[in-house]
């Protein structure tokens, strides 16, 4: 279905001449004083028992085989979960935790784009990557009655000291010139034009509907304070960053409050290293 999609997509934008078009994004501008609030950020240790069976049911070493950088686990872990089912937009699984989920997909079940990034940050942190799930959402979400968000992850990789972005549902990891990008990195490399912006695994067709895709998705952004994966309630608080001079987002999709949200215009607060 999605394949689908996106054959039709291409089509109508090939027939329009705006297929290969950059697609027109502000620039975005963040506070660059630091809260003066300080969040504490949990993280799960790989040797946790929920995590040390996940990664041996589900093979995450033999996955990662041959990789010898993390960008390049990253990668395989990537490219492994966005195959291993096809996209449905309204399938919610009865569990949110990583094995829950797969149970699922292994009995035939298909699932969302949260879905997708449940499994790739549940399947990096069992491998020892800190990964959180990132919360994507348009400018308009409060407004918007449908389609305001989208769902991946974000991975700390401490040999770059960086943050990279993590489609699961795509299989897309931006890069410019090379370098792996965050979100917000991101939204700034479309914001200048997009010169040397590639999306890893995409052709040139497949690109440039992504990036028309994901664009407007950019904009407000949300995770958790509390990383930890398994199957335990946990903290449900988010901390959202929002653009300098946009209102904080308490909405989304008209008629579902945003609640346990804190805010911040930060990026070293938002982006700040996991400290495990």
């Amino acid at each position: 279905m999605q394949q689908l999609c996106l054959f039709l997509i291409i089509s109508l934008l090939m027939s329009t001449g705006a297929l290969f078009t950059t697609p027109k994004v502000a620039s975005l501008e963040f506070a660059e004083d630091p809260d003066e609030e300080t969040h504490t950020l949990r993280w799960s240790s790989p040797d946790e028992p929920y995590l040390v069976e996940f990664r041996e049911r589900f093979n995450l070493e033999e996955i990662i085989h041959g990789a010898e950088t993390q960008m390049e686990k990253v990668i395989k872990v990537n490219s492994w979960v966005s195959n291993l089912w096809d996209h449905h937009g309204y399938n919610q699984p009865r569990a949110h935790d990583p094995i829950s989920i797969l149970e699922e997909v292994q009995a035939g079940q298909r699932f969302r784009c949260t879905e997708y990034a449940i499994v790739v940050s549940g399947a990096l942190n069992a491998l020892g990557i800190p990964a959180r799930i990132l919360a994507l959402k348009t400018s308009d979400a409060d407004t918007r009655e449908s389609g305001a968000g989208h769902v991946v992850a974000e991975a700390y990789l401490e040999d770059l000291e960086a943050w990279i972005f993590i489609d699961g549902q795509w299989n897309a990891i931006p890069v410019l010139n090379g370098q792996p990008l965050s979100a917000v990195e991101f939204q700034a490399a479309l914001a200048q034009g997009g010169d040397g912006l590639q999306i890893l695994s995409f052709n040139s067709l497949e690109q440039w509907f992504y990036l028309r895709w994901i664009a407007p998705y950019l904009y407000y952004m949300d995770s958790g304070l509390d990383n930890r994966v398994g199957p335990a309630r946990r903290d449900y608080t988010n901390i959202m960053l929002i653009p300098r001079g946009a209102p904080e987002l308490r909405v989304f999709q008209v008629k579902w409050p945003i609640e346990n949200m804190l805010y911040t215009s930060c990026l070293e607060t938002f982006y700040s290293p996991p400290d495990l």
